[in-house]
């Protein structure tokens, strides 16, 4: 594969698409049709999981939970709700604009952590997928995946776009000048006062996604 002029690398949850109003929907879910209890444990076990993997994994609490009660039914249920969420719906303002922005400046890649199952699904489901012809990378950490990313996607320049302050310090370490990082600040860890303080500012902060509208691209810094 030939290098391309510039590649944006971009995140899904809380850059593209609204995951926490999807986690808070789900939550709302369960205790409506299971009770307080059963969503306080599903909570419990999705965050012992994500500390566990570096990631959530929804369905893999969802099974986690099922061995705890063997003998209920309605757990053939629960999945249905994530594997059938109206996930375009959650899509930010602008996020598909945005997408078709960048790609008049370079090549569009998804760049994602996540299971390998859900997490398709999400990005399949939401018109992510096809927005981007099929350019999808889902990592356990992606992060840790800058030398894979650069094989499938060499570029002279990259523009990564994430929520997460330790994502993009962590790639602007790895590649230097050669890419520019921006954070929207969507979503709850782009927030996180702690979060921010722990590493330096991204090239740039924009305060939504479809922000990016504004701006033009190139081979060169654009922080």
């Amino acid at each position: 594969m030939s290098d391309a002029g510039l590649v944006f690398l971009v995140d899904v949850d809380n850059t593209l698409l609204d995951n926490d109003q999807l986690i808070r929907d789900l939550m709302s879910h369960l205790e409506r049709e299971y009770g307080a209890a059963t969503r306080e444990r599903y909570s419990q076990i999705l965050e012992q999981v994500r500390s566990s993997l570096g990631y959530v994994d929804y369905l893999g609490a969802l099974q986690q939970y099922r061995t705890e009660h063997l003998d209920d039914p309605r757990l053939l249920q629960m999945s249905s709700f994530l594997v059938d969420y109206p996930f375009a719906s959650r899509l930010y303002p602008g996020a598909l604009e945005v997408l078709e922005h960048l790609g008049a400046s370079g090549t569009t890649v998804i760049l994602s952590d996540g299971d390998v199952v859900f997490q398709p699904r999400k990005v399949q489901r939401s018109g992510l997928w096809s927005a981007v012809d099929g350019r999808v990378l889902i990592y356990i950490h992606k992060e840790q995946m800058l030398a894979a990313v650069e094989r499938r996607y060499p570029a002279r320049r990259y523009v990564m776009i994430d929520d997460k302050a330790r994502i993009l310090h962590a790639v602007k370490l790895a590649w230097g000048d050669r890419v520019t990082t921006i954070m929207p600040r969507q979503g709850h860890y782009a927030h996180d006062p702690a979060l921010l303080a722990s590493v330096p500012p991204p090239d740039l902060t924009v305060e939504r996604i479809a922000d990016l509208l504004q701006h033009r691209f190139d081979a060169a810094p654009t922080g």
